[in-house]
């Protein structure tokens, strides 16, 4: 399947601008079409990175550290793949290394680059989560995704303000009754 062009969706844009009862060739939607494929681009990014590349480069001089690396409050924007609406909230990623570590802002980038796919939450959580387990080979990974999805707040079941909690914990995060307690508290903050 051939890629469609900046045209073909600025077309697309068009059609659905007429679609909603609206003309397209009116003064404020003239340019709406272009912004709207633009920002497109930008938001659905992640389809041409592989956002496991961004692990491949790792420290070894960790000075002895062998605790829990937790990264809190990275801020996830994403689309559900059901109705191509914002999902928007916070990743917790945090990983046990055995023999090395990544720079932080890499675990962001993994984060962003997964998200900014058409996705369910579900599947982005664990997707990171497998990410980290498979590139940095570590004893424990855990990803925590709080989330509020506009598909559920802004039509069908209006239920603004609710969140989607999901998690994936791997390793001794998972199989570790401390580690997996430690890990919950600290992305709760406690």
């Amino acid at each position: 399947m051939a890629k469609p062009t900046q045209a073909d969706a600025e077309a697309a844009v068009r059609v659905l601008i007429e679609w909603a009862g609206d003309d397209p060739d009116r003064e404020g939607l003239i340019e709406t079409p272009a912004r709207v494929a633009r920002s497109y681009k930008e938001l659905f990014s992640g389809y041409d990175i592989d956002p496991r590349d961004y692990l491949q480069r790792t420290f070894e001089e960790v000075g002895g550290y062998d605790e829990l690396v937790v990264l809190k409050n990275i801020r996830v924007v994403s689309f559900c793949e059901h109705h191509m609406l914002p999902v928007l909230g916070r990743a917790h990623v945090g990983y046990l290394p055995t023999n090395r570590v990544v720079g932080i802002s890499k675990l962001a980038r993994v984060v962003h680059g997964f998200a900014r796919r058409l996705q369910i939450q579900e599947k982005l959580t664990a997707e990171i989560a497998s990410a980290i387990q498979d590139i940095l080979k570590p004893a424990g990974v855990g990803v925590v995704i709080e989330a509020e999805h506009n598909c559920m707040t802004l039509r069908g079941v209006n239920t603004p303000g609710s969140q989607l909690t999901t998690s994936k914990l791997l390793g001794v995060i998972r199989d570790d009754p401390r580690t997996r307690e430690e890990f919950l508290a600290l992305v709760r903050g406690a």
